[in-house]
Order: C-alpha cells, then structure tokens, then sequence
C-alpha cells in the first residue's frame, strides 16, 4: 500500500488488520471496552473480513451510554509492547484452532487453487509466523491510516429520528480532519485457476468436498450475483432433481451449499458439502451443469427459484441485526443492499443462461477435499 501523503510502497505483515481489531478493545484506564459495554447490558463484538473490520453492538437499554464507549474506543487505540506481545499468543492459539477445523481447511484451501497471487488467498488472521513481526508501532501507523473517518463508515438501525442520531454520532466524533485514503497495491492476479486439486487429511468421521468457480468483477455485479445464485438453487438446491437424487443414492450427507463473493476486485464461487465419495459427486455436479448449458434451465424451476430468492432477500429486512450488517457490507463493496430488490426484476432466464455457459466451464474450476 501507499501510506497517506508517501510515494514509497509500504508492505505490513497478513493478518495486521484482525491484530488490529483484537487490541482495540483494550484501553489505558486498564479496562476492557468488551467489559464496559458488557456491564451496560449491551451485546458488543467485532470481526474483520477480506475487506474490512467491523465493531458491533446491539441495545434495548442504554443506547447512548454504549455509543459513548463504542465511539470512545475506536478513535483512543492504546497499544504497548507488553500488550503487543501478549496478544501475539492468544491470536497464535486461534489459528491454530482453525488449522484444525475441516470446514475451515476445506473452504481455505479451495481459494488457494483459485488465487495464485491475490491476498485473498491468504488467512484473515494471517500465520503464527506472520503475526511475530507486528509491533506497537506498525499497529499505530495502520491505525493512523485506515482509522481515519474518510475511511469508515457507520450503520445504526432501529427505532430513531435519523437527523437526531447523526447529530449524536458527529457529537462524538473527535478526529474531524479530512484525509485521503491509502491506495492499496494488489498484484495482477491470473485468469487461469492456480491449482486444479488440494487434497488433505484430517481426523474426521466423513470427507468434505469444495467445489470453487473463478470469476471476474462485474460491470454489474449485484445482477450477476442474483443470478448466479438463481442458477445454484435451480441447478443443486434443496428441491433440485440433482439434490434428491445424489440424496436418495446415499452420495451426500445434508445439503448441498453454495456461495457467490464479490467485490472491486475479485469474484468466486463455491459449491460445498459431506460425502463418503466426493469425486463422484463432484463429477456429478460437472455433468449436471454441462447438461443444463445444453438444454437451458427448466422454465418452472427458473421462476420458483428467483422467487424464492427474492423471498430471502425481503426476510433479511425482518432482523435489525441483519440489516444494519447488510447495509455496511454492500457500502465497502460499492453498492447498496435495496439493489438486491431492485436489480431482481431485470435478471431473466435468458441472462442467467448466458453466465450458465459462461463461467460454468471446467478451466474456471478448482477442488478441495478434507479427507
């Protein structure tokens, strides 16, 4: 990346940024933000994602008590190389923890065949290796850059006068200077998949397989995502005539998953699940696939499944929770959550065709299997 105001490129070790999230909690007094907010009734956490970190709370009582500490917390970091050097162990057990979770493995390793040189491919939290490089000073001078208000951005939802929040919110923001935002660098990432297969073996009762797709940024990716995601459910979902029958022979154990991520700069796809033969049923998947590019997707199938979609995306407006997380996710990929709503209406079998026959092809795919 280029730091803000500097022409020289500067690298940070992976995993900074989830380093970074875990010691914001803490604070000179000695006291735990975690606890402060805890003790005021509220449900606080925070997590950190290819993109970006996000800080949390829900409240019923003490909204504006808890507003307090949340925006108190995240502009005051206080690190020390005490703290520093504490934390590096207790991240180091959790990557060790996911290093024995299959479904993580599982998952990772399908986008290291994907990604050859796109950090994407990389651990959110980094190596136990990784992190032993980071220290007070590298973790102020990612603070001081990417925790700026330029770069941040902030979802409440609930029951309030929108004028009245946002008078509360800017009452408390203490940084008011305007900065540019660092560039990041990324490295020119391949069109090709870097690896076909990764297999590894794990002390588990049955095997998980992982099916991923390669894809590219979109010109309109929030109408490529929905069908993308209407193909899935018509083609693998859990009333396809491919889930009941890979059911019924015993070939899968539970559903089949699938998920399609996108943003600026990078898109994929994966389609998971358990199985006591996973190369069958991935070679299953691949015919039906190649079967449906032949004969287009079942009219019926194709209606159902979009309004079963649109029938998601309307629920997810039933949870506040679920709301204010949509709304901030869309923000940091540069669309907003009603497009959903509004983009469905133009996506037609023809169009979904298309991608079927477009990204559907075995140069876009690779496998990961947790034997």
């Amino acid at each position: 990346m280029y730091l803000i105001g500097e022409t020289e490129v500067k690298s940070v070790p992976d995993g900074i940024a989830h380093f970074l999230e875990h010691k914001m909690f803490e604070q000179k007094s000695g006291v735990n933000s975690l606890d402060t907010l805890t003790a005021l009734g509220v449900s606080a956490n925070a997590y950190t994602t290819n993109n970006y970190t996000t800080y949390l709370y829900e409240a019923t009582d003490n909204f504006y008590e808890a507003l307090d500490e949340f925006m108190d917390y995240v502009q005051n970091p206080y690190y020390t190389d005490e703290n520093v050097e504490k934390e590096k162990g207790i991240i180091a057990q959790e990557i060790k923890m996911y290093e024995d979770y299959p479904e993580w493995q599982v998952y990772l390793n399908t986008l290291k065949c994907l990604y050859k040189d796109f950090p994407i491919r990389l651990d959110i939290a980094g190596s136990v290796e990784s992190i032993q490089g980071i220290t007070k000073e590298l973790l102020y001078l990612c603070y001081d850059n990417f925790y700026t208000p330029s770069n941040m951005a902030i979802a409440i939802c609930g029951d309030f006068e929108p004028e009245e929040i946002l008078g509360e919110i800017k009452k408390r923001i203490t940084n008011t200077e305007k900065k540019e935002v660092p560039k990041r660098i990324y490295p020119d990432e391949q069109d090709a998949v870097f690896e076909k297969e990764k297999c590894v073996k794990m002390d588990i009762s049955n095997p998980l397989f992982s099916l991923g797709f390669k894809d590219k940024p979109a010109e309109d990716p929030v109408k490529r995502h929905i069908a993308i995601n209407i193909i899935l459910n018509t083609i693998m979902g859990k009333s396809s005539k491919l889930n009941k029958e890979l059911t019924d022979e015993g070939l899968i154990l539970g559903p089949i998953d699938f998920e399609y991520e996108f943003a600026e700069n990078y898109a994929f796809g994966i389609i998971s699940g358990v199985s006591r033969k996973p190369r069958e049923v991935i070679k299953r998947i691949k015919e039906e696939l190649e079967n449906q590019k032949k004969n287009g997707l079942n009219e019926a199938d194709f209606i159902r499944n979009k309004k079963k979609l649109y029938g998601s995306y309307i629920i997810e407006y039933n949870s506040v929770e679920d709301t204010a997380r949509l709304f901030l996710s869309e923000y940091f990929r540069g669309v907003v959550g009603f497009d959903y709503l509004e983009k469905y209406k133009e996506v037609t079998k023809e169009y979904a065709e298309e991608i079927l026959k477009d990204l559907f092809k075995e140069e876009n795919f690779a496998v990961s299997i947790v034997e």
